[in-house]
């Protein structure tokens, strides 16, 4: 028996990632691996996903979306954290 690869497997459509400086604060994000924009707000997520077609139901559904560097509460930088 073959199995084929999927390459969406394990690999969820969006990915928020860590907090970059600015003024505020912003996160970029990524849809089905092409940036999409930056957010600085769990709205602005879920703005982008509604511009890409898709509706989050679950901020904490790790098939639908990512959270790398932090996890939806997180939209400061935290210096000095080891």
């Amino acid at each position: 028996m073959t199995e084929v690869a999927c390459p969406h497997i394990g690999s969820p459509r969006i990915m928020v990632l860590g907090v970059q400086p600015g003024d505020p604060p912003f996160r970029i994000v990524e849809i089905d691996g092409e940036v999409v924009g930056e957010a600085k707000t769990v709205t602005d997520v879920l703005a982008a996903a509604a511009a890409s077609g898709i509706v989050v139901h679950d901020l904490d559904d790790p098939d639908v979306i990512r959270w790398v560097g932090g996890d939806k509460f997180t939209w400061k930088l935290h210096w000095g954290r080891t």
